[in-house]
């Protein structure tokens, strides 16, 4: 009896946490810009140049800088919302987890998303400033002549 009595309840812990074990702890992002420029996130990843994936914690919420010489960066908000499949996931541990499997799924952010995903930018080219925009050379003029008083 002893033997059942802990299979079942050890079973019982490795269903729990529905959402966490089919859909994990981190997400793939997809970042991509036009033209293609370098990406840094306010968690501190980064992105050589666009298009590029990098896995991310399914809990972090961040700021996404696109920038590249010429061009004016731009920044992009990362949030997380509940997914469909999170929250079914979620509800899932009524049935099979109970209340330790919807705290696991709760604390690790497995039933989160990120949105945008992907994660879009169009960078927008800097104005040239007129201090340094190329003068017009001066009209070409003819020779100076003295003026002559009139003759009377």
């Amino acid at each position: 009896m002893r033997i059942s009595l802990l299979a079942v309840l050890a079973g019982s812990l490795s269903l729990g946490a529905c959402a966490t074990v089919t859909r994990g702890t981190t997400e793939q992002i997809t970042f991509d810009s036009d033209p293609p420029a370098a990406m840094r996130t306010s968690t501190g990843l980064t992105c050589p140049t666009t298009p590029c994936t990098l896995q991310v914690d399914r809990k972090s919420e961040f700021v996404a800088t696109f920038s590249k010489d010429g061009y004016a960066s731009q920044d992009i908000m990362v949030q997380t919302r509940i997914a469909g499949s999170g929250a079914a996931g979620f509800a899932g541990n009524i049935l099979v987890g109970g209340i330790i499997g919807m705290g696991v799924d709760a604390a690790t952010g497995s039933t989160l998303e990120h949105y945008p995903n992907p994660v879009t930018a169009s960078l927008a080219p800097l104005a040239v400033s007129s201090k340094y925009r190329a003068r017009k050379p001066a009209a070409r003029r003819g020779p100076v002549r003295e003026a002559t008083p009139p003759v009377s």
